[in-house]
């Protein structure tokens, strides 16, 4: 039952969010599938990781697809290299069953995360607010309506 709910849940944070948000989940799903091959790893379950390896390489892939070369210049370009590096490094983790290129990929993922959400967050402070409520409630009324926006 708990699984179900956190599907639910899960599912309707990709279905409401923006593609700023979905790439953070994307970076959010992608460490949680290394963690989990780690975890895997030093259990000696070969499935298990393999399976969280590969969950992880889809991730990449995903955020691959996702660069936009046009918009994003020599940002996408790098990034581009950057994820291809880190799907090397799961595969050989995977083949050498070895821990370190895992904790490697981990790490890039996290800083990912983190300056991905600086970036969310200065787009959020950027975007003007929408909310009839943050609006100046001074309104100039038509001549001959009184002074206040209130008093038409």
């Amino acid at each position: 039952m708990w699984q179900n709910a956190h599907d639910a849940y899960l599912e309707s944070r990709v279905l409401s969010a923006d593609p700023l948000e979905l790439v953070h989940l994307l970076y959010e799903a992608a460490i949680d599938a290394v963690r989990e091959s780690r975890r895997h790893l030093a259990e000696g379950e070969i499935a298990a990781r393999s399976r969280s390896v590969t969950r992880a390489f889809g991730i990449l892939q995903e955020l691959v697809a996702s660069l936009d070369h046009e918009r994003g210049g020599e940002i996408s370009e790098r990034l581009a290299q950057l994820y291809d590096y880190m799907q090397r490094r799961l595969l050989e983790a995977n083949f050498r069953q070895t821990d370190e290129p895992l904790a490697e990929v981990l790490g890039l993922l996290a800083t990912l995360a983190e300056a991905w959400q600086g970036v969310k967050q200065e787009s959020q402070a950027a975007e003007p607010v929408t909310s009839p409520w943050a609006q100046n409630p001074r309104v100039e009324a038509p001549a001959g309506y009184g002074s206040s926006a209130w008093s038409f």
